[in-house]
């Protein structure tokens, strides 16, 4: 994204393209800050999701206010990205979350008062327009410092290492994001993942707005010639890898709220997300194990093979009998989601032009927040209306169209 007109009037210093690694030219403090600062994007469907039910004592609501999530970041996300574009990152960073603590709160409020469903909606309609989409701007600066700071030798290498670790850190942050709802409502209060969502954006976001990488940016702004229409993203090669990451978005939205109806049967719906955690197991190790996968485990095959495997999980929790066969199909979702997540953010990289590598990973981003959110109003209404069982084939649906997509991929070039 293209620096503030204060960074071109006061730009940073010039770096000197003679860094070896991406870790020492943007210092040691910015990969922590930028990973924590990924999660109150993360936890708000589910935090949400969770405040509702037990505030509300309704699936229905519940999913369509996370659903209202959802619809805020898919009609704001463009917005951002092009203020980012046009303004800086630091300018619109901080006054988004500004507006995101103020959103927050507001829900908080809302949610407890005697006030209609609507003005819950509202709330929450606003929560996802203002929380910022920190992925892609992380992938905007890291590109910027290694076109602008790194050796010209050690460019490619860093490229691909830095690709695959931020596909892992948003997978990973997608993941343990209802985790962390979970343990803070059942250990303090389902109000608790709200009030840190607020601590996290005031200290996190605003710190990540702060940090010197910002103005690395200035170095990817027309670094690849003339900027390629949006059209150009809208290729089969392109908008398949995008349909199998919405799928994933409706996998994590579906399985969390099936597992808030399946805990509420027992009484104990606000561990549904710490439950959820142990999806995250096997999902954070194989993503970043994925990195070390032999070159000759092409993309293609990772990701039939791994989708292949969320639909074993995800039929055996549609049929499980009790909480630890819950646990085990869990964690076999989770082998699966790490590898497949981070191939198909590989391969969005690979297809996308040079010019619109952040309006793509945007638009992954957005995918997962719109699936997730989507599935967890329609996971919801079928709990509500026809119980665990029900909304459990929700899931399975999902699973089936990660591995449809992943079969319609086979017709597409050697590198996926």
């Amino acid at each position: 994204m293209s620096q503030t007109a204060h960074d071109v009037a006061h730009p940073a210093p010039p770096a000197e393209p003679g860094h070896e690694t991406v870790v020492s030219a943007v210092g040691a403090t910015y990969f922590p800050v930028a990973l924590i600062a990924r999660l109150p994007y993360a936890m708000m469907v589910i935090g949400v999701l969770t405040l509702v039910v037990s505030a509300r004592g309704s699936l229905t609501l519940g999913g369509a206010t996370s659903a209202m999530v959802g619809l805020g970041t898919a009609l704001s996300g463009p917005v951002i990205g092009s203020a980012a574009d046009r303004f800086g990152q630091r300018l619109v960073l901080i006054l988004a979350a500004a507006l995101s603590i103020a959103s927050l709160l507001t829900l908080a409020a809302v949610v407890h008062a005697d006030t209609p469903a609507a003005a819950v909606l509202v709330s929450a309609l606003l929560i996802g327009a203002t929380t910022p989409q920190i992925p892609p701007m992380s992938r905007s600066r890291l590109v910027g410092v290694i076109r602008g700071r790194l050796r010209p030798e050690r460019r490619h290498r860093a490229l691909n290492g830095t690709m695959a670790y931020e596909s892992a850190a948003d997978e990973i942050t997608f993941v343990f994001g209802p985790m962390i709802v979970g343990v803070l409502a059942t250990l303090l209060s389902p109000t608790a993942p709200i009030l840190a969502g607020v601590v996290l954006s005031a200290v996190f976001i605003v710190a990540f707005a702060l940090h010197p990488s910002v103005h690395a940016t200035r170095h990817a702004a027309g670094a690849d010639g003339p900027r390629a229409s949006f059209g150009s993203l809208l290729t089969p090669r392109l908008l398949v890898v995008l349909a199998g990451v919405l799928g994933i978005g409706v996998l994590f939205g579906s399985t969390l709220t099936t597992l808030t109806s399946l805990m509420e049967d027992a009484g104990h719906g606000e561990r549904a997300g710490l439950v959820y955690g142990a999806m995250g197991v096997g999902s954070a190790a194989f993503a970043l194990a994925a990195a070390w996968f032999s070159t000759s485990f092409t993309l293609r095959a990772r990701w039939l093979t791994f989708s292949a495997l969320i639909v074993v999980g995800a039929v055996g929790l549609c049929v499980a009998p009790s909480i630890p066969v819950v646990l085990a199909c869990l964690l076999i979702i989770g082998i699966g989601v790490g590898p497949t997540l981070v191939t198909e953010y590989s391969l969005v990289s690979q297809r996308s032009p040079a010019s619109r590598s952040a309006t793509a990973m945007s638009l992954a981003s957005t995918s997962i927040v719109i699936g997730q959110s989507a599935a967890s109003a329609v996971t919801g209404y079928l709990a509500d209306a026809f119980g665990t069982q029900g909304a459990a084939l929700v899931p399975v649906g999902a699973a089936v169209v990660v591995f449809a997509a992943a079969l319609a991929n086979l017709r597409f070039g050697r590198e996926g």
